[in-house]
C-alpha cells in the first residue's frame, strides 16, 4: 500500500498512540491508513538497530503485541539470558524474535536501505496492511537532562526509570533532517490527519521538531486533530506529566491543547477544554471517552476520532 492512497494519517508514537493505529485499521481497513512515527526514541544495541515507536505500531497491526504491552507475543529471552551469563550489563530487554527482527533492520540499513525501506521489508513479512513510515530518513535522537545530567531517552527510561524533575529537553540532529518524501506525500493526499493520544513532548515533539514538518501540516488540506493523552484526569502510562510539568503546561488536555498552539483544528478529550467552533479562529472541541482498553474501545474511538474530523 502506498503512503498517498491512504485516507486517514496518524501522526503517533508510545502505547496510546499505537493502540489508536490498531483501531483506525480495524474500522476502516488497513490500507486507508498510514501512521507517521517517532523515530527519537531509537537506540543501537547488541548489533541491532531498535526503533521502538515504529516497530510498536507494526506489532499492534499484525496482531502479534505481547500483553505486557511491548514485544512480540510468546517471545523468548534466551539471548538476554546468554548475554547474562557472559557478564554483559542487560538493562534493555529484548525477546529473541524482535532482537532478529532488529538486526535484520541493522544489516538493512548497512546495506544502504533506508529507514523508510527498512521498515517497509520488516512490515511486510509480519502482514501489516497499513502503511507505517518512520517521520525521517535522518538520524533523530531524544535527550533528556534531569539531576543525573544529561541521558539519551532509552536510557532516562529504563535506566534512571524516567526519575524526574525533567530539566531539559532535546531533539539531536533534527536540524540537519528532513521528512522523507513518503510522508510529504501522505500528507499531501491525506483526508484526515490525526495526532495520536501520545506523549506531545517526545513522542510528537521530535517529529514537529523536523524542518519542514509543520509547514507541510500547514499546507495540508485535511484537517488536523488530536486526541488527548489524558484519560480519566491521569496519564495512563510513561512520564508525560514529568515532561508537561518542564514545559511549564498543566498534564491535562487543556495544557496539550495549548502546547500544540495554532497546529490544530480539533482536539477529542473525555474533559471539558476551553475551545471555540474553528469559524471563532480557535480548534473545535469534543467529549468522549478515550479509553482504548480492548478491540472494540480501541475501533469506538477512532471511528469518533475520525468523524470528528470529517465534521470540522
Amino acid at each position: 500500500m502506498s503512503a498517498e492512497a491512504a485516507e486517514i494519517v496518524l501522526l503517533t508514537g508510545g502505547t496510546g498512540g499505537a493502540k489508536l493505529a490498531a483501531g483506525i485499521a480495524a474500522a476502516y481497513g488497513p490500507e486507508r491508513l498510514c501512521a507517521i512515527v517517532n523515530t527519537g526514541d531509537d537506540i543501537e544495541i547488541y548489533g541491532a538497530h531498535v526503533s521502538p515507536d515504529p516497530d510498536l505500531v507494526c506489532f499492534w497491526l499484525a496482531g502479534l503485541i505481547d500483553e505486557r504491552g511491548w514485544g512480540l507475543r510468546g517471545d523468548s529471552f534466551e539471548v538476554m539470558d546468554a548475554l547474562r551469563a557472559l557478564g554483559v550489563e542487560v538493562w534493555f530487554n529484548l525477546g529473541d524474535r524482535d532482537l532478529a527482527w532488529c538486526i535484520e533492520r541493522a544489516r538493512l540499513l548497512a546495506a544502504g536501505c533506508s529507514a523508510t525501506g527498512a521498515l517497509a521489508r520488516l512490515a511486510s513479512a509480519i502482514g501489516v496492511g497499513a502503511t507505517v513510515l518512520p517521520v525521517s530518513d535522518d538520524e533523530l535522537r531524544t535527550w533528556v537532562r534531569t539531576p543525573l545530567g544529561w541521558r539519551p531517552f532509552q536510557e532516562f527510561m529504563i535506566r534512571d526509570r524516567a526519575a524526574g524533575p525533567v530539566t531539559g529537553l532535546e531533539v539531536r540532529g533534527a536540524e540537519r533532517a528532513a521528512p522523507s518524501a513518503q510522508v510529504l506525500a501522505a500528507l499531501e493526499a491525506a483526508r484526515v490527519i490525526v495526532i495520536g493520544p501520545s506523549n506531545p513532548l517526545v513522542s510528537i515533539g521530535p517529529m514537529l521538531a523536523v524542518p519542514g514538518m509543520r509547514e507541510a501540516l500547514a499546507a495540508a488540506p485535511a484537517p488536523i486533530v488530536a486526541v488527548s493523552p489524558i484519560v480519566g484526569g491521569e496519564v495512563l502510562k510513561g512520564p508525560t506529566a514529568a515532561f508537561m510539568e518542564f514545559a511549564g503546561h498543566p498534564c491535562s488536555a487543556q495544557g496539550v491543547l495549548e502546547l500544540y498552539g495554532g497546529l490544530l483544528d480539533g482536539m477529542l478529550a473525555d474533559e471539558p477544554l476551553h475551545a471555540a467552533p474553528r469559524s471563532a479562529g480557535r480548534p473545535a472541541a469534543r467529549i468522549a471517552d478515550t479509553r482504548m482498553d480492548d478491540a472494540a474501545a480501541r475501533e469506538r474511538v477512532a471511528r469518533e476520532t475520525v468523524a470528528f474530523a470529517e465534521s470540522i
